[in-house]
């Protein structure tokens, strides 16, 4: 699933705590609410429907796309040596 930080979705309007409330935990195993929305994502142009969950104090500045809501809209490929992502949307 996606997962982004609460000072994402704040500036877009979204209100976090409105969500559907659930727990999530890391790789500390501490457990913390996140928020649950549907959005849709703008990638490349690419309207995306998928459910994302907000949660203050992301350990990672932005988010964490995941499997489910994202990578499996687009084929992907990364190529390490030129340093590109290339994302496809998938038919």
């Amino acid at each position: 699933m996606c997962l982004f930080d609460a000072d994402i979705g704040e500036p877009l309007g979204i209100d976090i705590e409105s969500g559907e409330k659930a727990e999530v935990s890391g790789i500390t195993g501490e457990i913390e609410p996140c928020y649950w929305h549907d959005i849709t994502l703008n990638i490349g142009g690419h309207d995306v429907k998928t459910r994302v969950g907000f949660k203050r104090n992301l350990a990672s500045s932005y988010g964490i796309v995941g499997q489910h809501g994202f990578f499996n809209f687009f084929v992907v490929k990364f190529d390490h040596q030129k340093e590109e992502v290339e994302l496809v949307p998938k038919p």
